[in-house]
């Protein structure tokens, strides 16, 4: 197992190539990372690629049971691990030089990105009992850090994809009843960071953040060159299209971390809880819905409906004006997911600019998670001629997507940003 041959392999599953050189790169660290640490050889060195996530469209929908569309992107996580025999699991950052180890029973605090690798191993450790958890893992990233591009989400899937093969933990009794597909594991890693149960798996505290599990499918199920529409509470896949060959992704961080902690976190969880509280006011009065899109679909005048429950009561810690603003973006802003898919189905570059058009201005004035730095960036790309643009992720930071033409992508790019890149949507994760 070298550097290059892991690189090779994933470029033989449906990374670009022009990706290949820094896989190598990628790999060879990990790889001599692990090498350093002078632990029994006698279990096998096993390897993954855990990319990162674009959300096309779907801002802040998925936990409130609406749709996404969404793909894998070709940055994300090299990882290697072998399994220990003592429990301890210890986790390096090969590119940062960074490690935390952990010892059963698991509780000791954690910040940062250990806290991610904490929140992992406990749950796992409490929802298989008496599992053998021990592992050296070690991981290094080309994904931009709190970038939108779900660094988090694919951090935390990395430990416990390999823990769950470690520790062979798809082969017991409490996997088997909850777990039986890829898209199930997608929801129950997302639970594992959103603290919720899943089905008799039970859940606890999570990283504090109350999100959904878009990444989560992106991250397994996401298709080379292709884009996948989701529907969530509960998630299903939905149709798939693929990117037109002449077409081309290209990515820009803004420079602002879309962090997911302290006054950040409060801000994300904000838009979480105008949710919750739309449904919760709905189910009050109205038949009682598990989302507020099965709800919003339950009757044709639903929409009419909430907006006058909204408007006739006093809600604490909301103004009627600011929920009717996040009842309206989820409406809006859900609604671009199958217009989205026809576009990319027929190649539609006026209607991918107009749908992208309307997501960053809602994003803007109706969820209001956009900085000035993304507003700005995707001005930018309109102006240099791409065919849309969009801030994507949690918001308050992050990324911005842009859409070109092929041939001109490597140039826009280069004008755009110093750190965009061009993103051809890459496989999903994949054991090597």
């Amino acid at each position: 197992m070298t550097g290059a041959s892991l690189a090779h392999a994933l470029v033989e599953r449906g990374l670009q190539s022009s990706e290949h050189d820094g896989k190598v790169r990628l790999f060879e660290q990990v790889l001599g990372q692990h090498a350093a640490l002078q632990q029994s050889m006698a279990a096998p060195v096993r390897a993954w690629w855990v990319p990162g996530r674009l959300e096309v469209f779907g801002k802040h929908t998925d936990y409130a049971g609406g749709r996404t569309l969404v793909a894998s992107v070709p940055r994300g996580f090299a990882v290697a691990a072998r399994e220990r025999d003592d429990g301890i699991v210890n986790v390096v950052d090969a590119r940062n030089r960074e490690a935390v180890t952990l010892r059963p029973p698991f509780d000791e605090a954690f910040t940062g990105w250990r806290n991610y690798v904490r929140v992992v191993v406990r749950r796992l450790a409490r929802n298989f009992q008496d599992s053998a958890l021990g592992a050296d893992i070690v991981f290094s990233s080309d994904l931009p850090r709190a970038s939108g591009m779900s660094s988090s989400s694919a951090l935390m899937i990395s430990v416990a994809t390999v823990l769950v093969r470690i520790g062979a933990l798809e082969r017991r009794d409490e996997w088997t009843a909850n777990i039986r597909s890829p898209i199930d594991a997608a929801g129950y890693y997302a639970c594992i960071e959103n603290g919720a149960s899943f089905g008799t798996l039970q859940g606890d505290s999570g990283v504090g953040t109350h999100g959904g599990s878009e990444d989560h499918a992106a991250i397994l199920t996401g298709q080379p060159a292709r884009l996948s529409a989701f529907r969530f509470v509960p998630m299903r896949p939905g149709a798939t299209c693929r990117v037109p060959d002449e077409w081309r992704f290209v990515l820009a961080p803004s420079g602002v971390p879309s962090e997911k902690t302290g006054a950040a976190k409060d801000r994300y969880n904000r838009l979480s809880l105008g949710t919750r509280t739309l449904l919760e006011w709905w189910n009050r009065t109205e038949h009682p819905a598990d989302s507020l899109g099965a709800a919003l679909t339950s009757h044709p005048d639903a929409v009419d409906r909430l907006r006058e429950i909204v408007r006739r009561s006093a809600i604490a810690g909301w103004t009627s004006d600011a929920l009717l603003k996040r009842l309206d973006h989820f409406i809006r802003e859900d609604a671009r997911v199958p217009k989205a898919l026809a576009a990319f189905d027929a190649a539609d570059a006026v209607g991918v600019r107009e749908l992208a058009t309307g997501s960053q201005e809602d994003a803007e004035t109706l969820l209001e998670n956009q900085i000035p730095a993304t507003a700005e960036l995707a001005r930018a790309a309109r102006d240099l001629g791409a065919m849309g643009a969009c801030g994507f992720g949690a918001g308050f930071g992050g990324s911005v997507w842009a859409l070109v033409t092929r041939d001109e992508a490597d140039a826009f790019a280069a004008r755009w940003s110093p750190n965009a890149f061009v993103a051809v949507p890459g496989p999903c994760l994949t054991e090597l």
